[in-house]
């Protein structure tokens, strides 16, 4: 089946050159070298973590119905090489089958299972930054 939210290569494109023409130089300014633009994730390693959060989720009393998409900034205190740079990480999203409230509640009712892992350490569109469909 066809998902809903597809969009067509050029605004794919439109909005990646945005957020490097608005965002990006932003980054660069705060933290005094090129911020990553993108993040990678194999097949296998997305296929892995929804096998992994609907395991985990059925255990713990949670009916999975998604996947949050956040953005971060790796700390300082951690890996030099990384500090500073943006990631993005997943968080398991769900209902609570048992009633218990394990989740944080957000605008669209599903909430954030705080109770299983979040995912993260994608490959970074390492600089100089990765366009859109080159």
């Amino acid at each position: 089946m066809k998902p809903t939210q597809l969009i067509p290569f050029e605004k794919a494109q439109k909005l990646s050159a945005l957020y490097n023409e608005k965002r990006a130089g932003l980054h660069l300014k705060d933290i005094g070298k090129e911020d990553a633009n993108a993040v990678w994730y194999s097949l296998t390693e997305l296929e892995s973590y929804i096998a992994y959060i609907k395991e985990e989720g059925q255990a713990q009393g949670y009916h999975v119905d998604g996947i949050r998409f956040y953005m971060g900034v790796y700390p300082d205190a951690e890996d030099k090489a990384v500090a500073g740079f943006s990631t993005i990480f997943l968080s398991p999203t769900g209902t609570v089958s048992d009633g218990a409230l394990k989740a944080a509640a957000s605008k669209d009712g599903s909430k954030d299972i705080l109770t299983i892992n979040a995912m993260n350490f994608g490959s970074m569109g390492n600089p100089p930054k990765l366009q859109y469909g080159e």
